[in-house]
């Protein structure tokens, strides 16, 4: 079972143990280059006087992404950058502020519009996956709903360059007003690219 959610959403969501212990919180999203999965999440502490704390959650170490908190099975899970995001190449620097802003345009050149938000879909536990399968846009005069909030699904893999990110002119054909059925969106439109 999987579930779809925005990146927002995650954002000051608290840390807790299995044993009920609340660890940190959720300060940014950190995604593996080329912005296809999530890696993990870097943290501040909890209270009102608490920072951003040095050490991350990688997402391998995450046990369950729930609508109230994000689960682990101890304090020990937390790592350096280096230690949780080691191989993958991600970047702790800035989690999706990279491309809050950017404009989204087609393989034709047909802007869209700019992100507002990121798509996640959280799939299965303990071993399961958190994709980005998609960005929230307020939508510029190419779409039919001109200056509303849309989703638009994302290929498997995703260019960018600079400040552009670039999706297949078909990505319109799967455009939804809200997260309902999104899902179904985003894998009809990469069933339809893997067919053409």
């Amino acid at each position: 079972m999987s579930t779809l959610m925005r990146a927002s959403e995650v954002e000051k969501r608290p840390v807790v143990t299995m044993d009920g212990v609340d660890v940190a919180q959720i300060k940014d999203i950190v995604y593996q280059p080329g912005g296809g999965q999530v890696a993990g999440f870097t943290l501040n502490g909890r209270g009102l006087f608490s920072g951003p704390r040095k050490d991350v959650l990688g997402w391998a170490a995450v046990s369950a992404l729930g609508p109230d908190a994000v689960m682990i099975d101890s304090e020990d899970v937390l790592a350096s950058p280096a230690e949780a995001f080691a191989g993958d190449g991600s970047s702790s620097r800035g989690g999706h502020d990279d491309v809050l802003g950017s404009e989204v345009l087609t393989d034709t050149g047909t802007n869209l519009g700019k992100v507002v938000d990121v798509i996640i879909e959280v799939s299965g536990q303990n071993d399961g996956q958190c994709d980005v399968v998609g960005y929230e846009i307020q939508s510029s005069e190419a779409l039919a709903n001109n200056g509303t909030k849309v989703l638009i699904p994302l290929p498997d893999t995703l260019a960018a360059s600079g400040q552009h990110l670039m999706v297949p002119a078909r990505a319109t054909e799967f455009v939804r007003n809200d997260l309902a059925g999104f899902g179904a969106a985003v894998d009809e439109f990469r069933s339809a690219l893997k067919g053409e």
